[in-house]
């Protein structure tokens, strides 16, 4: 154990695991790639929507095995173009989870449709088991949500969808990198959207993109995003009613130099997450978030852990505080429910979401979930070790931490 893990704990005086002269993985991380990358943009003087945005989308669909990519503004504006183009509107029904971040469902009330939330699973992943008794004559689609860049059950989840009809769209905001039996995340149903947001794995500040093997879906989404406009119509002729997210030159030179690196960075994440799966699933009361043999790569947005106060001896909030004087940080993550949002109250024509229960996600935001960020899982075997030590430490003094 390192120096630190033997003697009390840091939260009440004790040498911390880690000390100040140790730091966590910056993010993001860049360097000249994407400073030559910008600089030839800005000299070029061709800053609007061309042939960056092109390679990248090109780049990023052979990423990910998909046929088609279309970038846009955000991972939000990615979901709200889908829905438009799967003509999913007022008084439709998409099933959504209620853990997971608000554009999931903001989306589909913004065009006029209503969130159905159903709960997760032990996976921190939409329950198939549930789906179907949510479905109705209403149901259009169902939105499952890789969370953490954990995927879903696509097999189970398809056979519902099949089975009613529905339209499967990925919310992929979480999974660059993932695979499901060798595909990646995004076109494993009908089409799935993607966040390059300032915290996500990959980033440009903004930033969002659309991925489906159907090319009509993608040329119909390609013509929402660009104003209405089809491709190789005539500038104003608008066939459709548009937005404008198109993606910026900046932004897809920034997307490739972050592309060039992405690889080596899944599998960093992927190796060092397992050592932490091993060793921290080895300590009573902490359980992380389960694979699934079926996942042939996976990406971590967010390393997951599930702490049972009961068996642990504190409060997953008193935990968190423990690790965080050890120099390990890890968060609560989302603190309610989605359907206990005010701003659901107003979706016309929604069930009253006050009297929807959903178990799991309840645990997971009032009691048990925790997690820590991506660029940690970027560190050393060394800084994984400490993270063992630090809630190994926890445990052996859980005694002066109980609430």
């Amino acid at each position: 154990m390192a120096t630190g893990t033997s003697g009390k704990l840091a939260i009440h005086g004790g040498a911390p695991v880690r000390d100040a002269s140790k730091s966590w993985p910056s993010w993001p991380i860049f360097d000249d790639t994407e400073r030559t990358a910008l600089n030839e943009v800005f000299e070029s003087g061709q800053w609007w929507y061309g042939k960056r945005v092109a390679r990248f989308e090109e780049d990023y669909a052979a990423f990910q095995d998909a046929q088609h990519c279309v970038t846009c503004t955000s991972g939000t504006t990615a979901i709200e173009i889908i829905l438009q183009a799967l003509g999913i509107g007022p008084g439709d029904e998409v099933i959504v989870p209620p853990y997971t971040f608000i554009a999931t469902a903001s989306a589909v009330a913004r065009c006029g449709a209503i969130p159905i939330f159903v709960d997760v699973d032990e996976s921190w992943d939409l329950n198939p088991d549930l789906i179907e008794e949510a479905v109705s004559e209403r149901t259009k689609a169902v939105m499952p949500v890789h969370f953490g860049g954990r995927v879903c059950d696509m097999d189970r989840i398809a056979a519902v969808a099949d089975k009613h009809g529905l339209d499967v769209i990925e919310d992929a905001c979480h999974s660059w990198g993932s695979k499901w039996k060798g595909k990646g995340t995004g076109a494993l149903g009908r089409c799935g959207a993607f966040s390059f947001q300032r915290s996500k794995n990959i980033t440009a500040g903004e930033g969002g993109a659309i991925l489906t093997d159907d090319a009509e879906l993608a040329a119909l989404c390609r013509s929402i995003a660009n104003c209405g406009r089809r491709e190789g119509g005539a500038w104003y002729e608008h066939p459709v009613i548009g937005t404008n997210a198109r993606l910026t030159e900046f932004g897809a030179a920034l997307l490739s130099a972050q592309l060039s690196r992405l690889e080596a960075q899944t599998l960093l994440r992927e190796k060092n997450a397992a050592f932490l799966n091993e060793k921290l699933g080895a300590i009573e009361g902490l359980t992380p978030q389960p694979g699934d043999e079926r996942i042939t790569r996976r990406a971590y947005h967010v390393y997951c852990l599930r702490v049972d106060p009961a068996i642990f001896g504190c409060s997953r909030e008193r935990l968190c505080e423990a690790a965080a004087a050890e120099g390990v940080p890890f968060g609560a993550g989302y603190g309610a429910p989605l359907y206990t949002q005010p701003a659901f109250a107003t979706v016309p024509g929604a069930p009253d979401y006050t009297a929807c229960r959903c178990p799991v996600t309840e645990d997971l935001c009032t009691t048990s979930g925790m997690w820590t960020l991506h660029q940690n899982l970027l560190g050393s075997e060394e800084d994984m070790q400490d993270i063992v030590d630090a809630f190994t430490k926890i445990k052996e003094h859980v005694h002066e931490l109980a609430d």
